[in-house]
């Protein structure tokens, strides 16, 4: 069935290849304008199978009528913790009167999640991603990090591989309270047993290498943990420099990940490492917004020529929000950027982090993924910061 979507009065495409579109702001837009996607057979993902002026569009099986509304490409939120249990909002309200955040209360969500049943996660996970969908998010990450020992690390990536392929092991999430006494020996077990286990359901693997962590990894036990998942088939990623100064950043490009997230802070030779490699920055502002921290500098990393990402971080400690919205008003707001530049960092680079170049642009032979906006322009989710306009398009 093809299924012609007409009345657009702004399509953002992303597609910086596209002719006769507006590439001013570099988001391929076009106005007046229609998309067609369709599918092979029934209950097949959707794929865009034409886009261009609405005078020029083609017959279609059926159509619709936004009636002056934009659409963009659905986006792709690169970074989440969303199998988790427990609720740690007390924590929240503490940093808001000052205490500082240390990754110390990942052992309060660790010890919630392993009680929680099959049932409970699966249903917690569920509800979450549904949360993202009626937002306009259609490609989520999520990442382990809350089981932290070799059953319950597997247990999650088998729960979230039921919502999603993009998959990622984070058994270097913090070190455990039953391991502190010997760190070396939970490294170990982390590049080993619990990486064989988990592997199967993982795409990435991810590591918090942060120094200024008591709970977290250092550099070179970051590294024993990365190079054990690219030997296990797994593609890299990495949380790094956002506690304070640290390797995340240049072992991230040194190692090829895909990206390195958080990069609050980040010295002028990670920048000029950033910039010169295929390493993309994902910055997520809504932990700057929860944690009381100095935002990133975007501005900074867009003009030394770093690719930028932005997601949720949607987790219970620092950023409970799974708005992809509020992200892009937060970085047009908080770290320099243009609502251009921030839109495309919620789309095709973040697609671009995950080694994606099916989703998060509206390109013939893509994913049809699509959101629309309830307004005549992109520009008011920046604009209408708060208002739920942007919702994933139901085709």
């Amino acid at each position: 069935m093809a299924i012609l979507i007409t009345g657009i009065s702004e399509l953002v495409t992303c597609d910086d290849t596209l002719e006769g579109a507006d590439q001013s702001d570099g988001l391929g837009i076009l106005r007046d304008a229609a998309v067609v996607v369709g599918a092979e057979f029934e209950d097949a993902p959707t794929s865009v199978q034409w886009v261009g002026a609405a005078a020029d569009a083609p017959a279609a099986d059926w159509s619709f009528d936004l009636g002056g509304q934009a659409v963009l490409p659905g986006f792709v939120d690169s970074h989440s913790h969303l199998v988790y249990a427990g609720d740690r909002s007390a924590e929240f309200a503490a940093r808001m009167t000052g205490q500082p955040y240390d990754g110390g209360g990942i052992a309060v969500t660790m010890a919630a999640t392993r009680e929680a049943s099959d049932a409970e996660l699966r249903a917690l996970i569920t509800a979450r991603v549904d949360e993202m969908r009626s937002q306009g998010t259609t490609t989520v990450e999520i990442k382990s990090g809350y089981g932290l020992d070799v059953e319950q690390e597997a247990r999650a990536l088998r729960l979230a591989r039921e919502v999603t392929e993009e998959t990622t092991f984070l058994g270097g999430h913090v070190v455990p309270p039953e391991a502190r006494d010997d760190r070396a020996a939970y490294v170990d077990l982390v590049a080993g047993e619990m990486l064989a286990a988990a592997a199967p359901y993982a795409k990435w693997v991810d590591v918090f290498c942060e120094p200024n962590s008591p709970h977290a990894f250092t550099g070179d036990e970051a590294r024993t943990i990365l190079l054990a998942g690219r030997d296990a088939g797994l593609g890299l990623r990495v949380h790094g420099n956002q506690l304070g100064p640290g390797p995340g950043a240049q072992l991230a490009v040194e190692l090829g990940a895909a990206s390195v997230d958080h990069c609050t802070f980040l010295s002028d030779d990670d920048i000029a490492a950033l910039s010169g490699s295929d390493t993309v920055a994902t910055l997520l502002p809504g932990v700057e917004f929860s944690t009381r921290s100095p935002y990133p500098d975007g501005r900074a990393l867009i003009d030394a020529g770093v690719n930028i990402a932005i997601a949720t971080d949607c987790n219970p400690g620092t950023c409970n929000s799974s708005s992809m919205p509020l992200m892009i008003a937060l970085a047009v707001r908080e770290m320099g950027m243009t609502p251009a530049e921030a839109l495309r960092a919620a789309t095709v680079t973040a697609a671009r982090s995950l080694r994606r170049t099916d989703i998060g642009s509206v390109r013939v032979g893509n994913r049809g993924d699509l959101a629309v906006v309830g307004a005549p322009s992109y520009l008011h989710i920046p604009y209408r910061v708060g208002v739920p306009i942007v919702k994933t398009l139901q085709v």
